[in-house]
């Protein structure tokens, strides 16, 4: 499968090594930037990671960032998205079992490559289960539904 690598200056160096894990676990990873640990703006590489994920150019997508919060953000912006903030293989499991998160944000100084692993290979390996959860999903596609053009408090 395809999948979407994108991070900031901060998790420039993951990123590197999360391509390869993928690689080796027979995916193709797509590079959204960034090309080193020159400082940038992490909105650039999540948002495009998060619109080709839900277009489907890449299975999955991956976003990281120095604690992986504004990746998250940047990328649950994009409707259709549902980027998981996590933090060991059991919730990226979790993630992509009962919400069907389609994006995995990372926070490259909060977790070591050995942890992003577990990550990366739970989240690449499992897939939605039904039941409940089939359900449960379906309420989130509503929600998301409604908050697309409200008008926004004042």
């Amino acid at each position: 499968m395809k999948v979407g690598f994108g991070a900031d200056h901060a998790g420039f160096e993951l990123k590197q090594h999360l391509m390869e894990t993928a690689r080796s676990l027979g995916h193709e990873p797509i590079d959204y930037g960034t090309y080193s640990a020159d400082s940038v703006d992490y909105p650039d590489f999540a948002e495009p990671v998060a619109r080709d994920t839900v277009a489907g150019e890449v299975g999955l997508g991956v976003v990281i960032c120095s604690n992986g919060v504004g990746v998250s953000i940047v990328a649950n912006k994009v409707p259709g998205a549902r980027a998981a903030l996590c933090h060991t293989g059991w919730g990226a499991a979790r993630a992509r079992q009962h919400t069907d998160a389609n994006v995995l944000a990372l926070g490259a100084w909060e977790i070591g490559r050995a942890i992003a692993d577990e990550c990366l290979t739970a989240f690449l390996s499992s897939s939605p289960e039904e039941g409940n959860h089939a359900r449960r999903r379906d309420k989130l596609a509503r929600v998301e539904r409604g908050g697309i053009g409200a008008a926004v408090p004042k």
